[in-house]
């Protein structure tokens, strides 16, 4: 049975940062390319980056420059660095492989930036 659990999430000010964790149990996650996606209130589920098992990242545009995505393979964890948050990061982020899998998702954890 393999497990997401992410953590780390939390409130912080606009300009503040937070690092999120993701670990991964059972078989499958060293191999797969995985990703941090994020929902917020009302909104679709959107890819914010991911990093394939080499470790080559990628980044949407409302992040590059601010979040970091890195990887250790041999925990089977997975990271991000959220600095320079903006209210418009609030949103409950997930960390997930990519493409998705059926079942293959966390709880995930909650970031909110607000004064």
């Amino acid at each position: 049975q393999v497990q997401l659990v992410e953590s780390g999430g939390g409130l912080v000010e606009p300009g503040g940062s937070l690092r999120l964790s993701c670990a991964g149990s059972g078989s499958g996650f060293s191999g797969y390319t995985m990703g941090w996606y994020r929902q917020g209130a009302g909104k679709d589920r959107e890819l914010v980056a991911f990093i394939n098992r080499g470790g080559t990242a990628r980044y949407a545009d409302f992040v590059k420059g601010r979040f970091t995505i890195s990887r250790d393979n041999a925990k089977n964890t997975m990271t991000l660095q959220m600095n320079s948050l903006k209210p418009e990061d609030t949103a409950i982020y997930y960390c997930s492989s990519v493409p998705t899998r059926a079942g293959y998702w966390g709880q995930g954890t909650q970031v909110t930036v607000s004064s």
